[in-house]
């Protein structure tokens, strides 16, 4: 099994991810946006997508729509092939996918909307968190192919704040800072750490040495001279 960072070379795979996508839908009686084979080549002969084979035989597919002047980036259309399911592939699928996002757009905030439980705890993992939709891109040609979605008529009375769809974010500058702080906490933890190994020693070797006597009731009792 390899995944890889799909190129023009894999366009005969088009219509299989197509139709798994279409499929997977289909079973678990969601809403999603519909795919064509010529959009998927199209992200292959950019270098925006990752695909996962098994010798020649496919296995799974996620792609990279960038939004909002590259300043939103999304990882769309996660899917595993049945055959290869239940075996932790859509997750490092994502992975890869997610590390070439930030590679290629490295200042982008990445996003996703989904109603999968198994992709919200990848994205949760790959350190997203849930946001509300004023939050992700107002590009409104990202919010366009969710028209296909059967759900599309609830994203419209609600004025496109709230769908079935939960939306998660990646800020890399939010990450970063986090990052810092940890950092900046840690010479604080370690003096913090010595100091109290320094006066647990002390007080071992006050209190607990084998011959020490025991404390009295009444205080603590000097250590013998030697």
């Amino acid at each position: 099994m390899e995944i890889i960072i799909a190129n023009k070379s894999h366009a005969g795979y088009a219509q299989i991810i197509c139709d798994t996508i279409a499929e997977s839908a289909q079973v678990r009686g969601t809403g999603i946006a519909k795919r064509t084979p010529e959009y998927v080549i199209t992200k292959m002969e950019n270098g925006n997508s990752v695909i996962a084979l098994d010798g020649d035989a496919f296995a799974g597919f996620c792609y990279i729509e960038a939004w909002g002047h590259g300043k939103f980036v999304a990882n769309s259309g996660l899917i595993v092939h049945p055959d290869f399911r239940n075996m932790g592939l859509a997750k490092k699928i994502k992975e890869a996918i997610f590390a070439h996002s930030r590679k290629k757009y490295p200042d982008a905030k990445v996003f996703g909307i989904t109603t999968g439980l198994a992709v919200m705890k990848i994205n949760s993992d790959l350190g997203y968190r849930p946001v509300t939709f004023s939050e992700l891109t107002d590009d409104p040609t990202f919010w366009k192919g969710c028209q296909t979605c059967r759900n599309y008529d609830i994203l419209q009375r609600t004025e496109q704040k709230m769908c079935l769809c939960t939306g998660m974010l990646y800020d890399p500058v939010a990450e970063e800072a986090k990052k810092k702080n940890i950092k900046n906490e840690e010479p604080q933890k370690t003096l913090n750490s010595k100091a109290f190994s320094r006066l647990k020693s002390i007080k071992q070797s006050l209190f607990l040495k084998k011959d020490a006597p025991l404390v009295p009731k009444g205080g603590i009792e000097k250590e013998k001279e030697k």
